[in-house]
């Protein structure tokens, strides 16, 4: 789902509302492609988030704390120097396009008075940031467009900046009704929505296919064959979003699939599904897009940061993955340990009947019922008594082997477990302050090699916080190292510990502090957890929970490995809004 020019008509105007002849507070840029300006209001700031993502392109409002790099980037530091303090004039929208150009005036390196414009170039893969002084030259962009990358416009620091060009198409709010129907019944289409949306400006199929299911009350009627009362019936619809836009009176809508991921969203009721699919309402277009976007971006912007990790964390799990199956081969050898030891018991009972030089003997096998005859294979080097010595010394060889084998066994499962336990912690990760713990927790177990002089000028995050319905306070694991600290050191021995059953996840602490802990507060703390596991996305998560003294550390354990008693298991679901309605610290 991409974000239309009506939608962006509408996040402008909530934008102008609030923004204009405020003056920039702060500017961040979290990642290669986004930006975060900080504005100072009266009584508070707000910020606004450009994103030039080809996923994800987007302007809007945000709540979300995005933890910046160390080193601001060059672009960010130019927006420093250009728009730092900076007054905003104004927020201009060309018709319904997806450009929105924000109008700074600023001070000049000479002391005179100047205005400084940033673009934000809304257009999927073609998504853009780029800053424009008063005579239209750019100064610079987020990403740079040469010749050889594009034949149409170039973007490069000291151009001239040209508007992307534009598509023949009616701007809803400057036409009246008559030139926009006759525009959608010339369309070459005979699909309604379709010609809705080639003929009008800024309109998404969602919100084109939502205008026909109206207009025609649900049925497929191809365009050529529209009786004069669906025509009007369309027109009617099509009045009703110019007056949406011009009165900003919206209903943004979101609908979200079985697993309550929204999938897409418009600035109206959205009545196409019916009820096969949850819809719900935002107070705000900056609202739905901030929420719509944040686990997506999430995702993607510690993908980045942490590819090196992750490779680092497949590439050994296969490589311990493959020596396991090689050990496990070597087991289901040594299994027939036994056939070696009746081997050498039936050469020593028949001695005689052998002399050196002899490659095989036929023997009754009296281990077997009936006594069947079986044949040995023997080394033509060696006499009789010293080939019945060489079938006990690979007995004995296969039966060493196979206690090895089953404790390196052990230790490869149990390091592939931790390694799954990381790769989890990894892409759960919101910040680069998170990912530095769990390098130095993979250098510590002998993985990675950081710098003598690793400069930690991160803050580490603390664990993340919730409150339960009744009151109780419950801590949540960020990493293993973490988990570590909070089950062995934070937490008392009568609170209660969480765990999910059988995979990777953090532990979850509720605190008792002398009380006992209710049931609706166990089922959330064990939402927590499941949340906050490689279950996330399951229909029904088990987890289990018991007090924090029945919890031990084995001596050499690697981090986050416990093992426990006298548990219960609890069987949950996880819900993403459930447990953000619980978190206190933006967890």
């Amino acid at each position: 789902m991409a974000l239309d020019g009506a939608f962006l008509y509408l996040t402008a105007q909530e934008m102008r509302s609030v923004l204009i002849g405020t003056r920039v507070e702060k500017i961040a840029q979290p990642s290669k492609e986004e930006l975060v300006l900080t504005f100072r209001l009266r009584g508070g700031s707000r910020k606004v988030l450009f994103s030039a993502n080809a996923a994800s392109p987007r302007v809007h409002f945000t709540e979300l704390a995005l933890e910046n790099p160390k080193s601001p980037p060059m672009f960010c530091m130019l927006l420093r120097k250009h728009i730092g303090s900076g007054k905003l004039l104004s927020i201009r929208q060309s018709g319904l396009d997806r450009v929105l150009s924000f109008v700074f005036e600023t001070v000049n390196e000479l002391g005179d008075l100047t205005t400084v414009t940033l673009v934000a170039e809304i257009m999927g893969r073609h998504s853009n940031l780029i800053l424009t002084d008063a005579g239209g030259r750019i100064l610079d962009a987020i990403k740079r467009v040469s010749d050889e990358v594009s034949s149409v416009r170039t973007v490069l620091p000291g151009g001239t900046y040209q508007a992307p060009p534009g598509q023949d198409k009616i701007n809803l709010l400057e036409e009246e009704d008559g030139p926009v129907m006759a525009r959608i019944f010339s369309a070459r289409t005979p699909d309604c929505a379709k010609a809705v949306m080639q003929a009008l400006s800024g309109v998404s199929p969602v919100l084109a296919r939502e205008l026909v299911f109206r207009a025609l009350k649900g049925q497929d009627i191809e365009t050529g064959q529209l009786s004069g009362y669906y025509k009007n019936r369309l027109r009617e619809e099509v009045a009703k979003l110019r007056e949406t836009l011009r009165t900003g009176k919206a209903a943004f809508t979101a609908v979200s699939d079985e697993e309550k991921r929204i999938r897409e969203f418009t600035l109206c009721d959205i009545e196409q599904y019916g009820a096969v699919k949850e819809k719900r309402r935002y107070e705000s277009p900056s609202a739905l897009l901030d929420h719509f976007y944040a686990e997506r971006d999430r995702v993607a912007r510690m993908k980045q940061r942490s590819h090196d990790l992750l490779k680092l964390l497949v590439n050994t799990t296969d490589r311990i993955a493959k020596k396991l199956a090689l050990q496990e081969e070597e087991l289901r050898t040594c299994a027939d340990r036994e056939h070696l030891r009746q081997c050498g018991d039936l050469l020593n009972a028949n001695l005689y009947r052998m002399k050196k030089g002899d490659r095989t003997v036929t023997l009754e096998n009296f281990y077997e019922e009936g006594s069947p005859e079986t044949v040995i294979r023997l080394d033509p080097k060696l006499t009789p008594v010293q080939n019945a010595q060489k079938y006990y010394a690979e007995y004995r060889k296969a039966a060493t082997a196979e206690d090895k084998l089953k404790d390196l066994m052990a230790k490869s499962r149990e390091e592939l477990s931790y390694l799954d336990s990381v790769f989890d912690a990894v892409s759960r990760t919101e910040g680069e302050s998170e990912l530095l713990e769990i390098r130095e927790e993979l250098a510590e177990q002998g993985y990675i090699r950081l710098p003598k002089k690793q400069n930690r000028m991160l803050k580490a995050q603390p664990p993340l916080l919730y409150r339960s319905s009744d009151g109780f306070r419950i801590l949540c694991g960020r990493n293993n190292k973490q988990n570590d600290k909070l089950t062995m050191k934070t937490a008392k021995n009568y609170d209660l510990w969480l765990h999910t059953q059988g995979i990777a996840g953090s532990h979850v602490i509720v605190e008792a502090d002398g009380k006992k802990i209710p049931d609706r507060t166990i089922t959330e703390a064990a939402m927590i957890a499941a949340y906050h596991s490689k279950g996330r996305d399951s229909a029904q998560v088990a987890v289990d929970y018991t007090l924090v003294k029945n919890v031990k550390k084995p001596a050499g354990a690697r981090p986050g490995m416990v093992i426990f008693t006298d548990y219960k298991t609890a069987f949950v679901t996880p819900d993403e809004a459930a447990v953000s309605a619980l978190a206190e610290n933006g967890a």
